[in-house]
């Protein structure tokens, strides 16, 4: 072996003829190399794997007990969903054809409402194909200890709920995740003993925040401001969720604007977005109280019973709404998606995963080849290299403080764990709609995690099942922070 730099990256090179000790176990040849982190991106290389590991990136030949045909396509590291769910059985299937290898529920998810380590151990019982981890879903801990939707919590409830979080912190959360929408009795007083305990864990606090509309009272300026606030305050890193649906609708621009000038200031914000002008909520949820055609612009005929064609009416919204199903509102303008996706600071998250049933948005099948057919091959919005940003190494990036193991993902580069994805630039797309959210994305060949290949064109190997848990272990450091 020999070595060399290439774009500031110390690479393994294999010599001609290697020893019987150095066969790779797996060589993708001849692909076009994209590492996110360097900006590298090359042809006719190949990248070998031992165990987890990326091992070596080289024009020269490797031989491998596996061995991959990357002609005419895009070699990347594996896509990090940074807002999705639970890793459940049914919808991971969708996700790793959609290029997902490392499954994030920052959102949280059921389950995570304090008890951590029981919710990883579901998960690891399972054996998932991808990576995951999550955040404690404040919302969630709320109700559970029957605080009320409307209501403020007491002083000694917020006592009880700071307790519980730094438990679920100290247990493997990556975040605290909360959704001021769905909740609104949440108090600033709140908000703020969870950002000051996510930054005593040096975590990220992940924000679906109060308002999502420019109708007063309440905007969605008036929400980015909430947030932006308490984090000057706090010191806390904050992420804004799908900044297209909650945050940005009809003020895109002044709102990346307010948050480029608080990144400016020293606040350690960031956001994501999903790829469609269209969101989904369950029809129960606070989102829908009365006057929500005035704040979102829509009537019934907008909304759209996710999993059908069928588009509501008075009758059929009541009926839905008490069967807390999920539906599509057609009230995002095409434009916002556009001008929040160009933001250096917004990743990708889908902010779904598919359940049995299918009563989902189709995001859960098909963010990231959608972004890489509609937004990057056909419109020309983002370079390839720019989107592959948005699904790899940004997210790696918001989350490798707080969880150590990010810091080998995201990345195409020796050292790097061996989780990738190789797909024709050409052909790579989704299918996923409203009516058929059911549909698997196209063009993602191969998907490799932990070193293996979990599916190739002829489709899933589902006895692979090397999918790793993803914790925070890191106590606070009570000491060095006031």
């Amino acid at each position: 072996m020999r070595a060399l730099r290439w774009w500031g990256v110390l690479l393994l090179v294999a010599a001609p003829a290697l020893a019987a000790e150095q066969l790779c176990d797996v060589v993708i040849r001849n692909g076009r190399v994209m590492d996110p982190e360097t900006h590298r991106d090359a042809p006719g290389l190949n990248v070998g794997i031992r165990g987890k590991t990326i091992v070596a990136i080289t024009p020269e030949p490797l031989e491998g007990q596996v061995e991959i045909d990357a002609a005419g396509r895009v070699v990347a590291p594996g896509f990090i969903d940074v807002l999705s769910y639970s890793p459940r059985p049914y919808g991971v299937w969708y996700k790793l054809a959609d290029g997902v290898t490392t499954n994030l529920a920052m959102h949280g998810a059921p389950g995570t409402d304090g008890d951590m380590k029981a919710w990883y151990r579901i998960y690891e019982r399972q054996r998932p194909p991808v990576h995951f981890g999550g955040a404690l879903l404040y919302t969630a801990a709320r109700a559970k200890l029957q605080v009320g939707t409307y209501r403020p919590a007491s002083a000694a409830q917020l006592a009880i709920l700071t307790a519980r979080a730094e438990q679920a912190l100290q247990d493997g959360a990556l975040g605290i995740s909360m959704s001021l929408e769905y909740e609104p009795g949440i108090s600033s007083a709140e908000v703020e003993a969870m950002l000051r305990l996510a930054e005593r864990y040096h975590v990220p606090v992940f924000f679906h925040v109060r308002y999502s509309t420019m109708e007063p009272p309440g905007t969605n300026l008036d929400a980015l401001h909430e947030v932006l606030s308490l984090a000057r305050q706090t010191g806390a890193a904050v992420h804004i969720e799908h900044i297209t649906s909650t945050g940005g609708t009809h003020s895109m621009r002044e709102s990346l604007n307010l948050l480029e000038a608080a990144r400016e200031g020293g606040v350690d914000v960031t956001a994501d977005a999903y790829p469609y002008p269209f969101w989904g909520s369950r029809l129960d949820s606070a989102r829908f109280a009365p006057g929500w055609q005035k704040r979102f612009q829509i009537g019934y005929g907008d909304l759209q019973l996710a999993g059908s064609a069928e588009r509501l009416t008075p009758a059929s919204f009541a009926r839905y709404r008490r069967q807390g199903k999920l539906a599509v509102a057609y009230a995002i303008p095409e434009e916002d998606v556009v001008t929040a996706l160009g933001s250096p600071f917004v990743m990708l998250g889908s902010d779904a995963i598919l359940e049995p049933g299918n009563n989902n948005h189709p995001r859960a099948a098909g963010t990231f080849t959608r972004t890489l057919r509609v937004y990057v091959r056909e419109r020309h919005v983002l370079t390839l290299m720019e989107a592959l940003e948005k699904m790899t190494i940004l997210p790696a990036r918001r989350l490798e403080t707080a969880a150590p193991a990010l810091r080998r993902k995201g990345r195409l580069q020796v050292g790097a764990d061996a989780d990738l994805v190789v797909f024709d630039p050409e052909k790579v797309g989704d299918c996923a709609t409203v009516e058929h959210p059911n549909c698997f994305a196209v063009g993602i060949d191969y998907v490799l995690v932990a070193g293996k290949v979990v599916k190739d064109p002829q489709g899933f190997h589902k006895q692979v099942r090397l999918g790793e848990a993803i914790t925070n272990w890191r106590k606070a450091d009570v000491t060095s922070r006031k």
